[in-house]
């Protein structure tokens, strides 16, 4: 299975545009990771129609959050959408599992030993200081973290949080993940 993972980062917050439909916020920095080239890509809003190309080659789109956020927010600027080709959500496999939504730096600290290098907020306030190597860094480490996460879970089926002083595992179900999905080609691209 070819996957792609990404994760965005905005210019905004939902405070500042008074709603909290992802749509209504702006993408600063996208990044993706193709499995196939073994290659990330990291780009400003700008220059997003970079991303399409390596998108659409995806067996399956892979965030975390992905399904209620980025998803939703990366499909604004798409010429085609997004829905259709296979989401694999990860934050959304670990709640209809545990019940309740875990951050993914826990998860990946107890999992994987990775860290994320800062949050969300300190993006937008890096953008609106015009600092965007900052942000394409931080970015393409969440990637990086969501990434071994995902496939520390492909390989094991479940994930680990910290629970108080104590890791927990939570088992996923998984079976999904591998599942080829055929869906009609609503993609921007002429192959």
């Amino acid at each position: 299975m070819r996957y792609v993972v990404f994760d965005l980062e905005t210019q905004n917050i939902f405070q500042e545009v008074g709603s909290s439909d992802p749509t209504a916020l702006d993408i600063s920095v996208a990044t993706a990771y193709d499995s196939e080239t073994d290659k990330y890509t990291t780009v400003t809003v700008d220059e997003i129609d970079q991303l399409w190309p390596i998108i659409e080659k995806a067996d399956a789109l892979v965030g975390y959050n992905s399904n209620h956020f980025d998803i939703p927010l990366l499909n604004k600027y798409y010429p085609g959408d997004l829905t259709q080709i296979k989401s694999i959500d990860l934050l959304e496999d670990i709640k209809n599992s545990l019940g309740r939504r875990l951050r993914l730096d826990s998860v990946a600290q107890a999992t994987v030993g990775a860290k994320k290098s800062a949050d969300g907020l300190q993006a937008v306030r890096w953008w609106k200081e015009g600092n965007i190597r900052d942000i394409k860094k931080y970015c393409e480490q969440d990637v990086r973290v969501t990434k071994e996460v995902f496939e520390y879970a492909r390989k094991h089926g479940h994930v680990k949080f910290k629970d108080g002083t104590r890791n927990r595992e939570v088992v996923l179900n998984i079976a999904h993940w591998e599942e080829k999905q055929e869906v009609a080609m609503t993609h921007s691209l002429l192959f």
